[in-house]
């Protein structure tokens, strides 16, 4: 284990990540400093608190290959966390460009310039970021790929003086290495900045050379980008920062008027080996490293299932392949089926990076993990979808037959709780994979037996922050049952079919009662509540939730959870509570964006940027989740509609990148987000690109392929 990562466990709360409010400052800003032209052992140790970035990210990559363990992600017109050597390990905070003329201004790419991300090739997961200063002097032009054949990050840059100059172009480097930003080293090797940090060192390399080389710690005197500040040069080079703390490294890119260039950003497990990586790539080139890169990408859509018709009419081409491959891109490449819920740290700006570990989306939840695993089986990746359960049950899956609400990668547990329908899930995968030999079924029959004995009330439901009896998590459980009940039946064993075919049923028969309130207060009173605390849904006991919203009368609550009764075959999509349950949640959580229909998870949720679009510490208002917009679609499949509106909205609450958001704007815009766009919450999420995925192709099949045949035919057929 992870010394680091021990420090930090028992810091849970599930989706709701914590209440921490940490004010952290920028590397920003001008500061009045004395000038040290010397050499040596930069001074200010540790520097300012360190911070990760925000959760909205417009592009990814990692390359298809597993020699190369580096995974990027791209926001705000710079880049931003870079994992390696897995994806539950952030070792960046950001890396950008500083332009200055030497005389009169200093100043941030990211802040100085419009910024735009395009995806050069529709079929490769590589992005580039085009950025045009704003009073029209420079612009920066970076493509971004991994090299396929070592740890390496390459950024080919072309910079352009548009107007005036000479300009000078300084390279700013910000790592936060071993999942902190607060134990970090770095010095001058050669003509390269290197850092180290426990098990992680970087090597930033230049295929034009470095002029000058700088170490210190954000925020100081010491720091590259405060002495640039204070008179528009680079006075210092401090040839090491030995004493850990937030390290900033600061390069001067030697450029003309037009100038093309590579930054090698390359890892390794100490100072010499991402040295070496960095310089092997930067004498490769970065054309091969491209076409390789490309070459891959092109190879995996091309080994997928033809392109749904629902897509191709609709123009919908690269959304669909961006899907696929942003899929593919969040597996590990050590822990093969681990695929995180996103490469985000929602609201990371305001999450302390000083120490390991701060969790954000890179962890392994088996809910998440079953969306993604069907998702990559509709597209035609059943090697993924069995990666995925193979992960489950050797890596997640525990002797009682329980799975851990989260893992990091190499299966350590994070947050405590248990959640039922992370058991039923697994389960439920396995048999619509066909997986229901002897290894797989010894398991899962100890899943199936956890089930009935400790459900259906649940720790938590699938949001992660309540207990009691959710419709969403009987519907998996009752799933997971059935599913169960058929696999024992193929090995022979009629009991266990029958205990878990009688459990299934009196919980199908009964959820009603459980979570069905015919005394609400909104609309004819009649509708399901997210969830119940006793299985009394009429007694309008308070709901205290978990993440800022405040208190309620439980019959005051609901979502639109009890749509997996209907998705998983357990309710037809005509059955009166079904109906009667739409009005109120069609009424409370749906809002019309520009883009299409958006719905709430809840009414009353606090997950989400507070009313002034601050990041979300403990306390917001919940915005709009695109993927409850594909739910509705299954459901208007189900029902025998089109789900033609909801496709094209998910589409078209994607950003630039074609990344779909864990949340969207919900109001007008204001507060700097756009409504129906992107929050700083996560993007991508992979649980709402497969949620994309797996809409399209049922879509084309008419049907929802996921409904488990055996659940279908006992309760609906």
């Amino acid at each position: 284990m992870n010394v680091k990562r021990k420090r930090r466990l028992g810091r849970g709360g599930g989706r709701v990540l914590g209440t921490l409010a940490v004010a952290v400052a920028a590397v920003t800003g001008a500061a009045t400093l004395t000038p040290a032209a010397a050499a040596g052992t930069a001074p200010g140790a540790p520097g300012i608190a360190s911070a990760w970035t925000t959760g909205a990210k417009n592009g990814l990559g990692t390359s298809t290959t597993s020699d190369s363990k580096v995974w990027h992600t791209l926001g705000q017109g710079i880049l931003n966390e870079v994992y390696y050597p897995q994806l539950d390990v952030p070792n960046v905070q950001d890396m950008q460009y500083v332009v200055s003329d030497g005389r009169s201004f200093t100043e941030l790419e990211r802040d100085a310039t419009e910024r735009t991300t395009e995806l050069p090739d529709p079929r490769s997961l590589r992005y580039r970021q085009v950025n045009t200063d704003r009073d029209g002097r420079y612009r920066i032009t970076k493509t971004y790929v991994t090299d396929p054949h070592r740890s390496v990050l390459l950024v080919r840059t072309r910079f352009e003086v548009l107007d005036g100059g000479p300009l000078r172009l300084y390279a700013l480097y910000n790592p936060s290495l071993d999942g902190s930003g607060g134990g970090d080293t770095g010095a001058t090797s050669g003509n390269t900045l290197v850092a180290s940090d426990g098990r992680v060192a970087s090597a930033l390399a230049s295929s034009a050379g470095f002029s000058k080389l700088t170490s210190g710690y954000s925020g100081t005197s010491s720091d590259g980008y405060q002495d640039l500040n204070s008179d528009h040069r680079l006075d210092a080079e401090y040839t090491r920062a030995t004493d850990p703390g937030n390290l900033v490294q600061t390069a001067r890119v030697p450029v003309a008027d037009d100038s093309t260039f590579t930054l090698a950003l390359g890892f390794g497990a100490d100072r010499s080996a991402a040295r070496s990586a960095a310089e092997a790539s930067l004498s490769a080139g970065y054309e091969s490293a491209r076409a390789a890169y490309d070459s891959g990408w092109h190879d995996y859509l091309s080994s997928l299932r033809e392109t749904p018709e629902a897509i191709t009419s609709r123009g919908l081409g690269t959304q669909y392949n961006v899907a696929a491959m942003t899929l593919r891109s969040q597996e590990d490449k050590t822990h093969r089926g681990a695929f995180v819920a996103s490469t985000s740290i929602p609201w990371g700006e305001a999450k302390n990076a000083d120490e390991c570990c701060t969790p954000g989306y890179h962890l392994v939840w088996a809910r998440d993990l079953y969306h993604t695993a069907t998702a990559a089986l509709a597209i035609g990746d059943r090697a993924a979808a069995e990666r995925a359960l193979d992960y489950l049950l050797d890596v997640q899956w525990n002797e009682d037959g329980s799975f851990p609400q989260n893992t990091w990668l190499d299966g350590e547990p994070h947050w405590p709780s248990l959640q039922l329908d992370e058991v039923a899930y697994p389960i439920v995968l396995a048999h619509q994979l066909g997986r229901t030999g002897d290894e797989v079924w010894a398991k899962l029959r100890k899943s199936a037996d956890f089930i009935v004995d400790n459900g259906p009330w649940t720790p938590q439901e699938r949001w992660e922050e309540e207990g009691g009896y959710s419709p969403s998590t009987i519907a998996a459980q009752i799933a997971g049952l059935v599913t169960a009940a058929d696999m024992a039946r193929r090995h022979g064993d009629e009991r266990a079919a029958q205990r878990y075919l009688s459990t299934a049923d009196e919980w199908r028969n009964r959820v009603d009662e459980w979570t069905f309130t015919t005394s609400g207060p909104h609309g004819d009173g009649r509708y399901y509540l997210r969830v119940d605390d006793d299985g009394n849904p009429n007694n309008g006991h308070q709901l205290c939730l978990n993440n800022g919203g405040g208190c309620h009368d439980e019959r005051a609550v609901v979502d639109a959870g009890f749509l997996e009764l209907v998705r998983l075959g357990i309710l037809p999509p005509e059955a009166p509570t079904v109906r009667d349950s739409l009005a109120e949640t069609d009424e409370l959580l749906r809002v019309r964006t520009p883009n299409g229909p958006g719905w709430y998870r809840y009414n009353h949720d606090g997950y989400g940027e507070t009313a002034d679009g601050s990041p979300y510490t403990g306390a917001g208002v919940g915005r709009l989740w695109p993927l409850l917009t594909g739910e509705r679609g299954e459901y208007e499949i189900a029902a025998g509609r089109s789900a033609g509106t909801h496709l094209e909205t998910m589409a078209r609450m994607a950003n630039e990148g074609a990344l779909i958001p864990e949340q969207v704007w919900d109001r007008d815009s204001e507060a700097g987000f756009v409504f129906g766009e992107g929050t700083g919450s996560a993007t991508p999420l992979a649980w709402s690109m497969s949620q994309f995925l797996r809409l399209a192709h049922n879509m084309d099949a008419g049907r929802n392929l996921e409904t488990p045949d055996v659940v279908a035919e006992r309760y609906v057929r």
